[in-house]
């Protein structure tokens, strides 16, 4: 199997690491000082499942130097550079059998379909979470027992679908098949934009705040949850109910379900649950906003306001919170 990565940060360094110590041939695609670094050294991975050096991976700074035919290609950057990034890949058109993205966006299977072909897509969500920590040195953050999909987007379950599952699943990244892939990725997206959100509209004062400190307050947790269920509203209205496919750190049936007064101590108690243990949660985009950098509220939470407004429905408190970052956005670079 080969692979490239098209984009590879510290997300797309550990699936491409993952992937080459089960034997695939990956070829990353990266800024220039990872390049250099990965050339020199291997690829460092440390994190949740301990520490490797992979030195059987390529690692370029240009698609153009990517050679040969590839049976994947995962686009890793962020949204607001695929424009960009699919552009300056031309050179791979042809030379692609199947593409897939990383990103948290309700577009990016029709952004690569118009680059390379809807016969050449495929749907991927994941919750698995990692970060450069230096050039050539990837952290491997976070993990779930099953926190990766794969499916076609007409529904169904082909070979090259489950050959990406098993070789995910050999690398030990937990992956499955799904047919409904399309709501997979509703629900992720619903997911991060309700820890995003909140987590900016919530926190965004203090830099050194995580998100366990907000969700132990309760006029904290009652924001979470007046918030989670608006969001839930517009997935539900999509023809779908909440499934918590990222359990156990999805709780989105629990949020939608019961008392507001339930629902709001369940959030404590996730709070109280992540402090017991050590836990630091920060959404990127609360790290984006402590860091000055731009956010990709457009992406993340205004496909919710958008469909909202299309469909009819009140969602006072996403409208108040995607307005709230779109200031905060205007002066961040």
């Amino acid at each position: 199997m080969r692979v490239i990565i098209l984009g590879a940060g510290g997300l797309g360094s550990v699936f491409g690491a993952r992937l080459a110590e089960q034997g695939a041939d990956v070829t990353l695609v990266a800024r220039p000082t990872h390049v250099e670094a990965i050339n020199k050294n291997g690829l460092k991975i440390s994190g949740v499942n301990g520490d490797s050096t992979i030195t059987n991976i390529t690692a370029v700074s240009s698609a153009d130097d990517a050679v040969g035919e590839f049976d994947y290609l995962i686009l890793g950057v962020k949204s607001k550079d695929t424009a960009a990034t699919l552009a300056g890949a031309a050179s791979l058109k042809g030379r692609i059998k199947t593409a897939c993205s990383f990103q948290n966006n309700t577009t990016k299977e029709d952004d690569l379909a118009n680059w390379l072909g809807a016969e050449h897509v495929i749907g991927f969500a994941t919750i698995e979470a990692a970060q450069l920590i230096e050039p050539g040195h990837a952290s491997h953050t976070f993990k779930l027992p099953l926190s990766t999909y794969f499916g076609e987007l007409d529904g169904t379950i082909t070979p090259r679908i489950e050959a990406i599952v098993d070789i995910c699943n050999a690398a030990g990244i937990g992956t499955k098949a799904m047919p409904n892939i399309k709501q997979v990725m509703w629900e992720k997206i619903t997911q991060i934009a309700n820890a995003a959100g909140w987590s900016v509209s919530t926190l965004a004062g203090n830099k050194n705040l995580v998100m366990n400190d907000g969700m132990v307050i309760q006029e904290g947790a009652e924001h979470y949850v007046q918030y989670a269920r608006e969001l839930i509203s517009v997935y539900k209205a999509l023809g779908y109910q909440p499934e918590n496919f990222f359990a156990p750190v999805s709780k989105l049936k629990e949020l939608d379900g019961g008392s507001f007064d339930d629902a709001v101590a369940t959030v404590i108690a996730i709070g109280e649950g992540m402090n017991k243990a050590g836990m630091k949660g920060r959404p990127s985009m609360f790290t984006d906003v402590i860091s000055g950098k731009k956010t990709e509220v457009e992406e993340t939470i205004g496909p919710f306001v958008h469909k909202a407004r299309e469909l009819g429905i009140s969602v006072p408190t996403v409208d108040a919170v995607y307005r709230i970052i779109k200031v905060l956005d205007h002066y961040l670079v």
